[in-house]
């Protein structure tokens, strides 16, 4: 698909997905399936549960309670606010370069006391040594220069502080990206590659997911839509199964 259509595409689906759902899609990411993982949720967040599951397997890799977190790339909010509610951190903060989703996530968790900035990941609006935690979650592979975001994480973390970063790459990309990594000043505390627990969570929403499309979808859009929303068949869903694509997550330090 080309590149300026697909971005195109992308915006309208977004819209269409949070109209068809009362503005209520909070996440959107590829979610996370392990056997021993089982959450209690409430009722209303069974329907983001593998996407839930990411943010807490990827958040409870260290001791977040009573932590300043910042959340950069924090789309429509949702898992930031899962975090607030949940993990017991002092307070929790979220940027994303989509004005749209700011506007989102500033009506919808008005009541949460969470603040929300327009920002750019590469030069963001806080002073040195700010946060506890930074947090980012599939937004990275966005960034032209990812070298400059890692140096202004590493600027607003506090010393001892914790860079959680979670995202895919082409597999002949990850190599370049642990010399960006090795080359920034943070200490490496863990290396995974979750690739196959992301491919389980989008199998197992694959059914669901094609469902609210035929359902809401015009018929033209349709194979473009599962295309985006990664289902079971698609091109980018036989890259990550053919590990093409490796979904790694790191925890790293600032020293």
């Amino acid at each position: 698909m080309h590149k300026i259509f697909k971005h195109i595409f992308l915006k309208v689906w977004q819209w269409h997905i949070n109209r068809n759902r009362n503005g209520d899609s909070t996440f959107m990411n590829t979610g996370y399936s392990c056997s021993n993982q089982n959450l209690k949720l409430k009722k209303s967040e069974e329907k983001d549960r593998y996407a839930i599951q990411l943010y807490h397997h990827i958040t409870t890799a260290i001791d977040i309670i009573g932590k300043d977190i910042l959340e950069v790339g924090c789309g429509n909010g949702g898992g930031l606010a899962y975090i607030n509610r949940y993990l017991l951190p002092n307070s929790v903060t979220g940027v994303d370069i989509n004005s749209k989703a700011i506007k989102f996530c500033k009506t919808k968790y008005i009541n949460q006391n969470i603040p929300f900035f327009k920002s750019n990941a590469q030069k963001l609006p806080f002073l040195n040594r700010s946060f506890n935690v930074v947090l980012n979650i599939e937004s990275s592979h966005n960034y032209k220069k990812p070298e400059l975001f890692f140096d202004e994480v590493y600027r607003v973390l506090k010393t001892g502080g914790y860079f959680l970063f979670a995202d895919y790459r082409n597999s002949f990309e990850i190599e370049k990206l642990n010399k960006q990594l090795k080359q920034s000043k943070f200490h490496l505390v863990n290396k995974q590659d979750i690739t196959p627990n992301i491919v389980e969570a989008l199998k197992v929403e694959t059914q669901k997911k094609v469902r609210f499309i035929e359902q809401t979808v015009p018929m033209f859009f349709q194979n473009i839509a599962k295309e985006l929303a990664v289902t079971e068949g698609t091109l980018a869903y036989r890259k990550f199964s053919n590990r093409k694509f490796i979904y790694f997550y790191y925890v790293l330090r600032k020293q």
